[in-house]
């Protein structure tokens, strides 16, 4: 019943109710990501514990910036709580940072191109290079395949961009803002449904509210992985 493309946001407050949700999701759910506002709340215990007692995958979110010799530090130390999956930013020191970091483990290095909560006016307001948010996520998205990233983070908007990229051969792309057809945005702009991720070119799908604040969220992860089934989300890799 296993299937990893689907990873789960636990933006809960703590262990416990990190814990609980995954015992109510049970087994529709075997990837699960654990962002930065989890990490005071327990983030790296929930981490452990899932991964050590009920045998998930884990992708720790923590969009890591900073000097090179910090970022490979910082690395280095979560590759020793055996992660799947970490964050960086795409800028290529940070890449390349992180890969030292990693080295020796199985730790996948995930570079951040554009946050998927940002459009074009927000990259004007922080004095981004000018440009479709497109064309800057695909050029980020390109120089962080070249530092060394395994992949990238970006929205299903750009996935299909950033497949055809020849530095994206082998690599993983991932896709935060999924929404289920019918749900509430939210806070994200940049959306798409779990089926155009797929067809798109994205490995895995990251979905946290639709799925941890349905009233049902066994029920709201098997409804995701059927839409990941479905005629209309031809994987262009498979």
């Amino acid at each position: 019943m296993q299937d990893d493309r689907l990873i789960v946001a636990l933006d809960v407050a703590n262990v416990l109710d990190g814990l609980a949700m995954a015992e109510k999701i049970g087994d529709a759910v075997s990837f699960y990501k654990i962002g930065l506002g989890m990490l005071t709340g327990g983030g790296l215990a929930l981490a452990n514990e899932l991964k050590a007692e009920h045998g998930k995958r884990i992708f720790l979110d923590m969009k890591l910036f900073d000097i090179g010799a910090t970022v490979e530090a910082a690395v280095r130390g979560f590759a020793r709580y055996d992660i799947d999956f970490l964050t960086v930013h795409g800028d290529p020191h940070v890449v390349r940072a992180a890969r030292a970091g990693a080295e020796g483990s199985n730790l996948k290095i995930l570079a951040v191109t554009i946050l998927t909560s940002l459009d074009r006016g927000d990259l004007d307001a922080g004095c981004m290079k000018a440009g479709s948010v497109a064309d800057l996520v695909t050029e980020r998205a390109g120089r962080a395949f070249e530092a060394g990233a395994h992949g990238v983070i970006a929205s299903a908007q750009e996935a299909a961009l950033i497949r055809a990229l020849p530095q994206a051969e082998g690599r993983l792309i991932v896709t935060p803002g999924i929404r289920p057809t019918g749900a509430e945005h939210d806070d994200q702009k940049r959306t798409a449904t779990p089926a155009q991720a797929i067809a798109d070119g994205a490995d895995h799908i990251v979905i946290g509210r639709p799925v941890w604040m349905h009233p049902d969220p066994r029920a709201a992860a098997l409804a995701v992985r059927a839409e990941m089934d479905s005629p209309q989300a031809r994987h262009p890799n498979v």
